[in-house]
């Protein structure tokens, strides 16, 4: 099934995320968020309070220990706890890389769980950051992330290089239950990709190019009415 272009702003996360961003910057990236209608902008953490006053349609989304997630389980709880009081509805938290990779799954569980539990019934997207992981540590990821309570689990930061891929996506969907989904995020730059991750299980995209994105769906959008008169 083609996407239309309300529906794909439905599943867009509009990052306005880059560190060196002004003030200014982040207003105007905001403002895109609002015009295109996007689900939410997901912004730096010292953001949050800024977009819950400045946003009116669109939902405020976060990012916790990020892009590394090396920070302590301490400071990740701290961190959502802060956000949600500034105003975020949905956090996006890196596991810790390292302790997966050392196959310290019980220990990354258990950080994923204290954010989730911090939130307090909101969604929370575990970031993997797969181009770091062997298959075998995606699926372990996905696992420690289901078991511990967490809404989604994503491909990326977008700050690591690569990004979702078809390969990785599939894996993720088929290593977690239907009560979790996937996000993918990293490339996502245009329609036929994001179409093709979509086909194969993904429900939310993380992007700074929501309104080529959109821009080129609503152009397919009027030339798909036109033709059915």
């Amino acid at each position: 099934m083609s996407l239309t272009g309300p529906e794909i702003a439905a599943m867009i996360d509009h990052a306005v995320l880059k560190p060196e961003l002004t003030r200014a910057e982040v207003d105007a990236e905001l403002a895109t968020a609002e015009r295109y209608g996007v689900f939410s902008a997901c912004v730096r953490p010292s953001d949050v309070a800024h977009a819950a006053q400045v946003l009116d349609r669109v939902a405020v989304c976060t990012v916790i220990g990020f892009p590394h997630g090396t920070t302590s389980t301490a400071a990740k709880v701290a961190e959502a706890r802060q956000a949600i009081a500034d105003g975020a509805v949905e956090l996006d938290m890196v596991l810790h890389i390292g302790w997966l990779r050392s196959g310290m799954i019980a220990e990354v569980e258990a950080d994923i769980a204290a954010v989730v539990a911090a939130a307090g019934g909101l969604v929370v997207k575990v970031i993997l950051e797969t181009v770091f992981l062997s298959d075998a540590e995606i699926v372990a990821a996905c696992g420690a992330a289901e078991r511990a309570g967490a809404s989604f689990v994503k491909t990326s930061t977008g700050f690591a290089g690569g990004g979702a891929t078809a390969a990785h996506i599939a894996l993720m969907r088929a290593s977690v239950g239907p009560a979790v989904q996937v996000k993918a995020s990293g490339g996502v730059r245009d329609l036929a990709t994001l179409q093709g991750l979509y086909d194969l299980g993904a429900t939310r995209f993380g992007t700074s190019g929501s309104a080529a994105l959109l821009d080129a769906a609503a152009g397919l959008d009027v030339r798909s009415e036109a033709s059915s008169y």
